[in-house]
């Protein structure tokens, strides 16, 4: 989908930001995470469609999931730890 390490740095900013906009909620995911959810959300798009406009549907797809999930480990620990 993208070329290079840079290449998805950047392309994973821009989907993780999408995924975060497009997901309703809380947020608590920073940013180097969010980079990092939209990075292996646009590998994975890339991976299964190759390249296109269906490639980011999945990849942003791919990542609100990924955030999804993130978030629901991350506030069960959170959770663990004030009882």
């Amino acid at each position: 989908m993208f070329d290079g390490f840079f290449g998805y740095l950047i392309g994973g900013a821009i989907i993780g930001v999408l995924a975060r906009i497009l997901k309703p909620g809380p947020e608590n995911v920073g940013l180097i995470m969010t980079i990092v959810i939209g990075a292996v959300g646009a590998a994975i798009g890339g991976y299964f469609v190759g390249e296109g406009w269906l490639a980011w549907v999945v990849a942003i797809v791919s990542a609100i999931v990924l955030l999804a999930a993130w978030q629901a480990i991350f506030h069960k620990r959170r959770a663990a730890a004030k009882r």
